[in-house]
């Protein structure tokens, strides 16, 4: 399921890596943008994927998903678009939806972020996994944004977030990241990944290379701390960090600054200071000479 599928290439990149003889329920999207929403369905058409293994729909996911009978869902992926704007708490029959309800607060008007969030949640199944990219600034902006997170975190579905390179989406030149939700998890621990230099360049943009997906895939099923890298916490230490969700928090980064001795340093400077003073000693020395020599001239 991707709520927001766009031309579909999250979907049809989910078929490639997992068979699409091995999903056994379809394919499942929504878009309303109507291009994207036609374009996604030739794709599934181009490749090779039957007009009964998918359903594509065209409307607003946020207020009126398309695919209720159809739901709870295993895999979930998405890219929604960014602190897109929706109605929030302008409409206060959405409080009372099911998807937003739980978390006792609706996401901001001018960022719908967590809204889409909160649906793929909410349509996960309880053995499901769901993989979201995400705008860094939801991880720690304040007011609803926090009291959802809150919710998240307290309610132990955030798996994992790993920090993605910056120019990796088409687009946007910003480092997004991937929010990793559950609801069935085996313990309350989250992984915090910086896989910010998993990357290669190509032109003017990043690419992630196979190489760098499996490294970031081992990262996290390996959920083990790694200096400048990983770092495993609990929910209560997300909690101690006022429910702040960013990698640079958990996840020290690497100083790559080039150490000074400022001991040696200084030896150094009052080196270049004497041989400076025995160097301007020898050059009063010439200038003196000189100006002898052109007053026996005169």
């Amino acid at each position: 399921m991707d709520t927001a599928c766009g031309s579909g290439s999250l979907l049809l990149k989910f078929a490639k890596i997992l068979g699409k003889e091995n999903v056994r329920n379809g394919f499942y999207g929504q878009d309303d943008n109507l291009t994207f929403y036609n374009l996604c369905r030739i794709n599934m058409f181009l490749h090779d994927i039957n007009f009964d293994d998918f359903d594509i729909a065209y409307g607003d996911t946020l207020l009126a998903p398309k695919h209720w009978d159809d739901e709870p869902f295993e895999a979930i992926v998405s890219n929604p678009p960014y602190s897109q704007p929706w109605p929030g708490k302008g409409n206060p029959l959405l409080i009372n939806d099911p998807r937003y309800a739980p978390a006792g607060v609706l996401a901001p008007t001018r960022k719908s972020d967590f809204a889409f969030i909160l649906h793929s949640l909410a349509w996960l199944a309880a053995s499901g996994t769901a993989a979201i990219v995400c705008f860094p600034g939801i991880m720690y902006r304040s007011g609803a944004e926090k009291k959802i997170r809150q919710y998240l975190v307290d309610s132990n579905y955030v798996d994992a977030v790993i920090q993605l390179p910056a120019n990796l989406f088409f687009g946007t030149t910003i480092a997004t990241c991937i929010m990793v939700l559950k609801k069935s998890k085996a313990d309350t621990q989250t992984v915090f990944i910086d896989a910010s230099k998993e990357c290669v360049k190509v032109t003017n943009s990043n690419k992630l290379t196979p190489e760098n997906i499996e490294n970031i895939l081992r990262l996290y099923t390996e959920r083990a701390d790694v200096l400048h890298t990983v770092h495993v916490v609990t929910g209560a230490d997300i909690a101690a960090e006022d429910y702040n969700l960013s990698v640079s928090t958990y996840v020290e980064p690497e100083d790559t600054r080039e150490i000074i001795d400022i001991g040696q340093l200084n030896a150094e400077i009052r080196e270049i200071v004497a041989h400076e003073a025995v160097l301007r000693d020898e050059i009063e020395k010439i200038i003196a000479e000189i100006e002898g020599e052109e007053g026996i001239a005169l």
